[in-house]
């Protein structure tokens, strides 16, 4: 397989549309290099930005094309997307060029012939194996080829001055109608014709959109043309919604997103504005008008000359801005393409269908990945009446039973059950090629759960056998679980590159290189990743693994998103984390967030009210809250919430502490939580510097009427909440949704206990 083939089937297998058929381009030999750093991009869904290269060959003088170039490509880096630089090099079309090639096009003085590449100039300049600098129009067509979403450019081509007698209409207009593109420019340069421009686009159905709070179109060197527009977007994410819209409805036009030239530069426009009408008006008494794609870049020429450099100034600082908008405008869209997307109607409005689809079906991407043990649990449980004394060295009569178990496979089991979707949820886990192994694997399939996350190895599948008395009391055990500790992370990462889930939950039976794997996959991709500890031993696995990110980490991303540790655990990762050879809470990084969230008197004064509460409002026997500060459980998931931005701390009979640091960088938007916080006395709401903000909130513990086996309670909660936050991905940012998953995800729990089973099937009716 090629490259070409490579790149554009993995865009196609995450829902990018290339106009193309693969099959056909691999078979006619498209003559197409896609750069190593791109189809890597492209292959796992990373942000990508095309950029053009007709402003380095007839845009601008060398070695200032050739320096700008590589400006706009580190500005668009600098958002977390891969720029890809698209030009015509010795009859090869370059997604993506190395250095060298940037400069061959750039040095005209050493490459005269290097042409200017519109659509109908393409095959002339492959076939005659030239050098080109592509246009919008060209650049349009090989970005939507290859799957790359938004394109950042200087100004657009129009309808020419006079336009409507000589039918001079630049192609980069028609190419919107065509390619599924997000084209982010500084809007038409004024030498055009600006408002019979606006109106045939508006003819071919492209939309136009402003960027920023004003809906009036921008003149290239000026903020305001005199013509508005019916659309503005006020900020990246806005952006995205549409093109993910668009993608969603498999429509194939482009949309122009026009950015004004930064304020700064606006008060230099007038004075362009008058070069650029002085030099259309040499261009049509020297006859250059009448000469095609020569006059743009004459007039962009003259205009320098005119302007003493004025103009090539602000030509540089619009395109530099509309690189930095549109590397945040891809990083926004990647991730709508990550989130899952909620049904229309709620699974309560229809009855309940048991899907078609068979694991031979073709692949069926899961949205949620819960990577860790899965095993066979052994439980002898002694009659009651038996002397305890005989167990030591004889036998005792009694029962025996047999079920699955595993903290991954109980996880992926509840959420399977609660979320009703037989495809969604991935069980990633290691078994034998034996007896245990086989009962594992249909004994998940008889649920309806999808088993291609059931690696086979040569080692022994996963068994805990343990002994109770007849109260129910452990006496002793033998965990065989070394399968899980040897899990290849190579394996791992195969399944999770394949599916590109928009969670991955893991447990702490991992190895550190298997954690490490993971984490670093999904943070580098902007997966949600969420950590279950396990036990208190297991519960520090993860140390490593922030300690990786934290001297690089991006101050607004944690290292880790979720993570469920009950208050043991939680103590016992805030304690080593503190000390040798980790000692995180000594790093910089972690002092600028812990300022960042400006914890003051306001939040001691909330914290002390918080803690006066009680437990519950039914039992006044479980006591007050006071355990959060006498015994530092609010201080600890606070100085943890810089490396793992939400606590989902189990408390047992106690109820659920939800501890979390959320960012906006929109300061004039008040969130949902300025607003609610008022409205629960369990609730602290922190504001603090930068856009942050710290959640501190109680829920009470649900009441209980059985317990059978607590076994796989813990459990149940987080596959629980993991299928609520599928369901609901913006649960987190709105109060109301928070106490709604974990309602679910407490009763979820209270149904495990009463159940011999780890996992209650009355999951299968809780509704979300």
């Amino acid at each position: 397989m090629t490259i070409l083939t490579r790149s554009i089937s993995a865009c196609l297998s995450r829902g990018h549309r290339a106009r193309f058929s693969t099959a056909t381009l691999a078979h006619r030999n498209a003559p197409l290099d896609i750069h190593p750093e791109i189809q890597e991009a492209l292959a796992t869904n990373k942000p990508v930005v095309a950029l053009e290269t007709t402003l380095v060959t007839h845009g601008f003088p060398y070695p200032v094309n050739y320096d700008l170039s590589l400006d706009l490509e580190e500005i668009v880096r600098s958002t977390g997307s891969i720029p890809a630089t698209i030009g015509i090099i010795g009859g090869r079309v370059k997604i993506g060029l190395e250095k060298s090639e940037l400069e061959r096009l750039a040095d005209r003085v050493r490459n005269p012939s290097v042409v200017k590449v519109s659509r109908r100039d393409i095959a002339p300049t492959i076939g005659a194996r030239m050098d080109g600098g592509t246009t919008c129009s060209a650049t349009l067509i090989f970005a939507a080829l290859a799957g790359i979403k938004v394109f950042a450019t200087g100004g657009l081509g129009g309808v020419h001055r006079g336009g409507q007698d000589s039918m001079d209409i630049s192609a980069d207009l028609f190419e919107l109608t065509r390619c599924p593109v997000g084209l982010v420019s500084s809007g038409v340069k004024s030498i055009l014709d600006i408002g019979r421009t606006l109106e045939y686009l508006e003819t071919l159905g492209v939309p136009v959109v402003t960027y920023g709070k004003s809906r009036e179109f921008p003149a290239f060197f000026s903020r305001s043309s005199g013509f508005q527009v019916p659309w503005n977007v006020a900020n990246p994410s806005a952006a995205a919604k549409l093109l993910h819209t668009q993608w969603q409805l498999g429509m194939n036009n482009g949309i122009l997103i026009a950015a004004p030239i930064p304020e700064e530069h606006e008060k230099v426009g007038s004075s362009i504005q008058q070069a650029v009408d002085q030099a259309v008006r040499e261009s049509e008494e020297n006859g250059m008008s009448k000469r095609g794609k020569e006059v743009t870049p004459w007039l962009l020429s003259r205009i320098v000359e005119l302007t003493g450099g004025e103009s090539l100034d602000s030509n540089v600082a619009l395109l530099k801005n509309t690189a930095l908008i549109g590397g945040q405008i891809a990083v926004q869209y990647q991730k709508m393409l990550s989130e899952p997307t909620a049904p229309a109607s709620s699974p309560a409005d229809k009855p309940r269908e048991r899907s078609s689809k068979r694991h031979n079906d073709p692949f069926v991407p899961a949205q949620l990945a819960v990577v860790g043990s899965s095993a066979i649990d052994i439980t002898a449980q002694a009659n009651k009446g038996s002397d305890p004394n005989l167990a030591t060295h004889s036998t005792v009569p009694g029962s025996v039973e047999m079920t699955l178990g595993g903290v991954a496979r109980n996880i992926a089991e509840a959420s399977h059950r609660v979320i009703r979707d037989p495809n969604s949820t991935l069980l990633l886990s290691p078994i034998g090629n034996d007896a245990f192994g086989r009962l594992l694997e249909d004994e998940t399939r008889s649920m309806g759960m999808r088993s291609d996350g059931l690696v086979k190895t040569n080692l022994k599948t996963s068994v805990c056998n343990m002994f109770v008395d007849a109260e129910g009391h452990l006496l002793t055990g033998v965990a065989d679980m070394g399968i899980i500790e040897a899990f290849d992370e190579t394996t791992v990462l195969e399944h999770l590159r394949k599916h590109k889930p928009a969670i991955v939950a893991f447990d702490g039976n991992l190895s550190h290189a298997t954690i490490e794997s993971v984490v670093q996959f999904c943070y580098s991709e902007g997966i949600k990743t969420f950590f279950e500890p396990t036990s208190i031993t297991k519960s520090t696995a993860i140390l490593p693994s922030i300690q990786e990110r934290v001297t690089r980490m991006d101050p607004t991303v944690s290292p880790i998103t979720f993570a469920s540790p009950n208050l043991l655990e939680l103590a016992q990762i805030y304690r080593v984390a503190r000390e040798e050879p980790y000692d995180l809470m000594a790093h910089p990084m972690w002092w600028k967030l812990v300022d960042g969230m400006a914890l003051g008197q306001q939040y001691r004064t909330d914290l002390e009210r918080l803690a006066r509460k009680a437990v519950s409002t039914v039992d006044p026997s479980k006591g007050n809250l006071s355990f959060l500060v006498e015994k530092g459980i609010a201080s600890m998931a606070v100085n943890l919430l810089p490396f793992i931005q939400h606590l989902i701390i189990k408390c047992g009979n106690l109820g659920v502490i939800v501890a979390m640091r959320k960012y906006d960088d929109d300061l004039s938007k008040v969130s949902a939580w300025e607003q609610e916080h008022v409205r629960s006395d369990r609730r602290i709401v922190a504001q603090g510097k930068w856009g942050h903000m710290v959640v501190l909130q109680h829920f009470p513990p649900l009441p209980i009427d059985t317990i059978a086996n607590v076994t796989g309670a813990g459990d149940s909660f987080v596959g629980s909440f993991l299928a609520h936050l599928l369901r609901q991905p913006q649960s987190m940012d709105d109060p109301k949704l928070l106490e709604a998953i974990i309602d679910t995800a407490q009763r979820a729990a209270v149904l495990t206990l009463g159940s011999q089973r780890a996992v209650s099937p009355a999951l299968s009716d809780l509704q979300i």
